[in-house]
């Protein structure tokens, strides 16, 4: 079946907006995380928007898929990159969640706690946390930042090599087309 994907075997096309809208959003604050303080300067406040939206964004994608269940791998996936993909995946699912927390802790916990600005359209308010809390959450933020670009980069590049090595059309489970 080189190529061509079996019925049934493509992500709806809600979860396949989940899936690009939130690959486009972490691909951006990771950027932004990086060079905040370089050529991105005057950028973390739209840093902070974009995670709670990755964080909503996030518990809204996982009750979709709770509610439908993904479609199955090819049965020529062999059994360790069926084990490293969901391994990947559910990393992922949980950085998502963690990283927008931590990074929203880091902010919560300050003398004067202060609300995060929401794109300028309304204040989500900190977290009732305590400086520990916050320095904690300040370095797993820094920590799982690293951990979120290196699992992105391996994500990427597995889906350019079954599009372009493999070709056997599992990157096209993910597209907006049909093949």
């Amino acid at each position: 079946m080189r190529g061509q994907l079996a019925a049934g075997s493509r992500y709806s096309h809600v979860a396949i907006v989940f899936h690009w809208t939130i690959a486009a959003l972490v691909v951006a604050n990771l950027a932004i995380g990086l060079l905040h303080e370089s050529l991105l300067r005057g950028t973390m406040g739209l840093h902070k928007s974009i995670g709670l939206t990755v964080l909503v964004l996030t518990a809204a994608r996982v009750a979709w898929r709770l509610g439908h269940r993904p479609p199955p791998l090819p049965a020529d996936v062999p059994p360790w990159a069926r084990g490293s993909a969901h391994a990947l995946h559910a990393t992922l699912y949980l950085l998502m969640i963690v990283m927008p927390l931590t990074g929203w802790a880091m902010g919560s916990g300050r003398d004067v706690p202060r609300p995060v600005s929401w794109f300028g359209l309304f204040d989500v308010p900190p977290l009732p946390i305590g400086k520990a809390a916050a320095g904690f959450g300040h370095e797993a933020h820094e920590l799982l930042g690293w951990l979120m670009l290196g699992l992105v980069v391996i994500h990427v590049a597995a889906a350019l090599r079954h599009h372009f090595l493999l070709r056997d059309g599992l990157l096209h489970r993910m597209s907006f087309r049909a093949r």
